[in-house]
């Protein structure tokens, strides 16, 4: 099957520091593909990359869309661009502040991707930000009230209700868990993965966390200084990691 989502050869660098070298990468309808490492191995950069908010150096992205044309996102103009990122696409932010409008209701960020599409009749949009909030575990009482007043764990629940209402075929992930208490952070992952499924997404994951990788991905891409060193099922490669820096990392994680 051709990926939803492929790159080839991503390149970038920051004066003498590379962020990213020679990244290949891709990405399939209803996969969840996890990119680990440590902080500074080049996992945001090159989730940005792929996001099309980021032009590489070198190398480039390529995107299949609804009509089934394999496009360079180098060669989709700024318009077209911004379009998919409120339909085809969803990012979850890791601050979702940065995700969010802050000052507007809940149920306005859900509406608020719907009239991106054109919507413009008030109760078919509040009906279905009331149903969106629903799946996200979010009282329906809560609708009319900004993200000012939600916990961190309800503003990341209804940043993935925002992303998800436009039923777009492709999800970026910046760290969705981190900074949230244990027990929110598992409510958060059984959220996502119930929804994953359901939807056949294709998520492109960004952690440092192993075990959220096991819990939500299919297959795993381990980065180091801006390369990718291993990829694989991810029990495979979290079972008998091949790379000697996937070894080191597997077993900080049992030593902790």
């Amino acid at each position: 099957m051709t990926p939803l989502l492929s790159a080839h050869g991503l390149t970038k660098t920051y004066g003498p520091r590379t962020a990213c070298a020679g990244v290949d990468i891709d990405v399939t309808e209803g996969e969840v593909l996890a990119i680990v490492g440590e902080s500074g191995s080049g996992k945001s950069t090159l989730l940005s990359m792929l996001a099309g908010e980021l032009a590489p150096d070198s190398g480039e992205v390529r995107y299949r869309d609804r009509e089934g044309r394999v496009r360079p996102l180098a060669e989709i103009g700024p318009a077209e661009l911004r379009a998919l990122a409120r339909t085809d696409w969803g990012f979850v932010r890791q601050d979702a502040a940065q995700g969010l409008r802050m000052a507007v209701s809940a149920g306005g960020n859900v509406g608020e991707r719907l009239m991106g599409l054109g919507a413009r009749h008030y109760g078919t949009i509040r009906s279905q930000a009331l149903d969106w909030l629903g799946r996200v575990e979010i009282a329906a009482d809560r609708i009319d009230d900004p993200p000012t007043r939600f916990s961190g764990g309800m503003r990341q629940r209804l940043q993935i209700a925002r992303n998800l209402v436009t039923a777009p075929r492709l999800v970026l992930m910046d760290e969705p868990t981190s900074g949230l208490d244990v027990s929110v952070q598992a409510r958060l992952l059984d959220l996502i993965r119930r929804l994953t499924g359901e939807l056949g997404l294709a998520v492109i994951i960004v952690t440092h966390d192993l075990a959220v990788a096991r819990l939500l991905s299919h297959r795993i891409a381990v980065m180091r200084a801006g390369r990718v060193v291993e990829t694989g099922l991810t029990d495979q490669v979290l079972d008998d990691p091949a790379d000697a820096y996937t070894q080191l990392l597997v077993s900080s994680v049992l030593a902790a």
